[in-house]
C-alpha cells in the first residue's frame, strides 16, 4: 500500500468513526422526546412530554459520558483533510460551504441545548431547548446524507476545477433519498445505543422504535438504489467495490432489523454501526482512484488531491502517535462507563 493510499484510508476511517459515534449522538437527540423516563413523566404532570420535573431523560443520560468526546473524530478528520489532502480540501469545502455551515449551526445548537435544557426556569423554557436539541440532531443527520448523496452523484465542476452547489443540485430525488436514509439510519442507531445503555423499560421502547426506523431507512436506501439503476443516482467508477459495499449495507440493515425484533441490543448496535460507516466506504472505494467526480471517469483523483510525499512522511510521524492515542481514549471511555444507566448512575445533564 502506498503512503497516499494509507492516508486516504485513514481519512475514511476517521469520517466513518465520526458517522458511527456522532451518528448515535444525533439519533439520541432526535429520539429523546420519545425515550425519556416514563415514570418521571407520569409524576411530573402537565406538559405532555417525557421529561420529569427535574428534566432528567433516560436517552440523554445514556449518551452523557461520551457527549462531545465523539466529535474529536470530526476534528481529526478535518486535520487530516487539511494536512494530507489540501487540494481536495480547497475544492471540497468551498463547494459544500452552505451545507457545511448548516451542519456547524446544527452542532452548536444541539450541544448548547443538551447542556442547558435542565437549567431552564420552567416547562416552557425546557420545551424550547428540547426543540433545539431535536433540531441539533436532525439537521446534521440530514445534511451529512445530502453531502454523501452529492459526492456519490457527482459534483458540477467548473473549468478551473472548482464547483458550487445550488438548490437544483441538492433538491434532486437521489440526493434527498440519501438525506432521508441517513436521517432514519442515525435515528435507528441512536435507538440501538439507548437500548444497549438504558434501563429495561426505555430499552424496550428503544428496540421497538429502532425496528421501525431501520426498516424505513432501508426503504429510503432502496429508493436511492433504484434511482441509480435507472441512471438518476450515483455515478460509480469502481463498480465491483460498489456492489460489494452495497451487499454489505443490505446485510447490515437486515441484521439490525433482526436484532431489534429479537432483543439482541449489542448485535443491533453493531449492525447499525456498520450501516452508518459503510456510506463513507462507498464514497471512497466506489470512486477510487477519484475523490471527487463530475462524471464517471472524470474528476479529482488521489494523485492530484494529496500533498507531496515529503509532507506525508512528516505527517506520518505524528500519525503514529495520534491515531493510537485516539483509539485508546475511545476504548478507555467505553470501558470506564460500561453498563446500563439507572438510579445509581451519575447524572450529567
Amino acid at each position: 500500500m502506498s503512503l497516499e493510499t494509507a492516508w486516504l484510508a485513514l481519512l475514511g476511517l476517521l469520517l466513518a468513526g465520526y458517522f458511527v459515534l456522532g451518528g448515535y449522538d444525533y439519533g439520541v437527540q432526535m429520539l429523546h422526546p420519545f425515550l425519556g423516563n416514563r415514570e418521571e413523566n407520569e409524576n411530573g404532570g402537565g406538559g405532555g412530554g417525557v421529561r420529569g420535573r427535574d428534566g432528567k431523560n433516560d436517552a440523554l443520560e445514556a449518551m452523557a459520558p461520551y457527549f462531545l468526546g465523539n466529535e474529536v473524530w470530526l476534528v481529526a478528520f478535518a486535520g487530516v483533510l487539511f494536512g494530507a489532502f489540501p487540494h481536495l480540501e480547497g475544492t471540497l469545502l468551498p463547494g459544500l460551504y452552505p451545507l457545511i455551515v448548516v451542519i456547524l449551526v446544527g452542532l452548536v445548537l444541539g450541544n448548547a441545548a443538551v447542556q442547558l435544557r435542565r437549567r431552564a426556569s420552567g416547562p416552557r423554557g425546557r420545551r424550547v431547548w428540547d426543540v433545539l436539541l431535536v433540531a441539533g440532531g436532525v439537521v446534521p443527520a440530514v445534511c451529512w446524507g445530502l453531502v454523501v448523496g452529492l459526492l456519490l452523484h457527482g459534483v458540477p465542476r467548473r473549468s478551473d476545477g472548482s464547483f458550487h452547489i445550488g438548490a437544483g443540485d441538492v433538491f434532486t430525488p437521489f440526493v434527498l433519498a440519501c438525506g432521508a436514509t441517513t436521517l432514519l439510519l442515525f435515528a435507528a442507531h441512536g435507538a440501538a445505543f439507548v437500548a444497549l445503555r438504558s434501563a429495561p423499560e426505555p430499552a424496550r421502547r428503544a428496540r421497538a422504535m429502532g425496528a421501525g426506523l431501520i426498516a424505513a431507512s432501508a426503504m429510503a436506501a432502496l429508493l436511492a438504489l433504484l434511482l441509480t439503476v435507472f441512471g438518476a443516482g450515483a455515478a460509480m467508477t469502481n463498480r465491483p467495490a460498489s456492489v460489494a459495499i452495497g451487499v454489505a449495507l443490505v446485510a447490515a440493515f437486515g441484521a439490525a432489523r433482526w436484532a431489534f425484533t429479537t432483543g439482541h441490543e449489542a448485535r443491533a448496535f453493531a449492525a447499525t454501526s456498520l450501516a452508518a460507516a459503510l456510506p463513507v466506504l462507498l464514497v471512497g472505494a466506489g470512486h477510487y482512484p477519484y475523490l471527487l467526480i463530475s462524471s464517471p471517469g472524470r474528476g479529482l483523483d488521489i494523485g492530484h488531491a494529496v500533498t507531496d510525499e515529503a509532507t506525508l512522511k512528516i505527517l506520518s510521524v505524528f500519525g503514529v502517535f495520534i491515531v493510537p492515542t485516539l483509539l485508546a481514549y475511545q476504548a478507555w471511555s467505553w470501558w470506564a462507563f460500561r453498563g446500563r444507566t439507572g438510579s445509581r448512575h451519575l447524572s450529567y445533564f
